[in-house]
């Protein structure tokens, strides 16, 4: 699995130690930024991510700031995206199955690094179902023209 992953300043700490712990179970990552947890504005590093899923060059995609929801407003407005706020492994799992998120967004001052793992781990493990959720899918994907 090839994964992209982002964060802010507020998510630089939880993103880096999110980053050692897939390439410690064999996910091949790449870093998008920040690189440091000087102030920057997320919009920036949502986009690039996005961007990288969006091409297909990355399977999945992870997104951190303070609370995640900024990274999943602007990770949405991309075509083809379908990000999820998860802040706990049943929605992350749900998300993958049922909305086939193919980016995660994480709120680094809502949960701890060890619940951060869980929920990751449950979102790469997890596969989108299809079946009635297929056409439901189907109409998001419709939204993308307007």
């Amino acid at each position: 699995m090839h994964l992209a992953i982002g964060s802010d300043h507020a998510g630089f700490l939880l993103k880096s130690e999110l980053a050692d712990y897939l390439q410690s179970i064999s996910i091949n990552v790449e870093d998008f930024g920040v690189y440091t947890a000087e102030s920057a504005d997320y919009p920036d590093f949502a986009s690039r991510v996005a961007k990288a899923v969006q091409s297909a060059e990355y399977e999945l995609g992870i997104l951190i700031c303070g609370t995640g929801i900024g990274m999943a407003i602007v990770a949405n407005k991309h075509r083809g995206i379908r990000a999820a706020l998860c802040a706990d492994s049943y929605s992350a799992r749900l998300a993958r199955e049922h909305n086939n998120a193919n980016i995660l967004t994480l709120g680094a001052r809502v949960i701890g690094s060890g619940l951060a793992e869980e929920i990751v781990s449950v979102f790469i493990n997890s596969s989108f179902v299809g079946d009635r959720h297929e056409r439901r899918v189907k109409k998001i994907e419709a939204l993308d023209q307007y």
